[in-house]
């Protein structure tokens, strides 16, 4: 599995907007699910600062990941192009492998 992961500081009052265009069905979503070795993107948002956010972007490599990039490059381009006027600030913090075996993350409700 490969991570990629960003952080961002929205603008003031943007935070919605970014929510929509970051978050599940979102336009960054939308277009990493065109591409079936995306394993799923998160949008998180910091408790102690509620205009930070992080993005965690899996995929099953990061020859995949890198694939994905050039061919779908001027779209890549755009989104970034429009989402820019959502930030202050964005931030790549790094790009991960899981080391050893991976096992399944289980989500249950309590």
């Amino acid at each position: 599995m490969f991570l990629v992961l960003w952080e961002f500081e929205v603008k003031p009052g943007c935070e919605e907007r970014f929510e929509r265009v970051y978050g599940a069905g979102g336009d960054w979503d939308s277009l990493f699910r065109r591409d079936a070795n995306h394993a799923g993107t998160y949008l998180f948002r910091d408790l102690a600062k509620p205009r930070v956010y992080l993005t965690a972007d899996y995929w099953v490599t990061q020859t995949a990941y890198k694939d994905f990039l050039q061919r779908e490059e001027a779209e890549y381009k755009r989104i970034d192009a429009e989402a820019e006027a959502l930030t202050e600030a964005e931030r790549h913090v790094g790009s991960y492998e899981t080391a050893g075996e991976v096992s399944p993350i289980h989500w249950t409700s309590r």
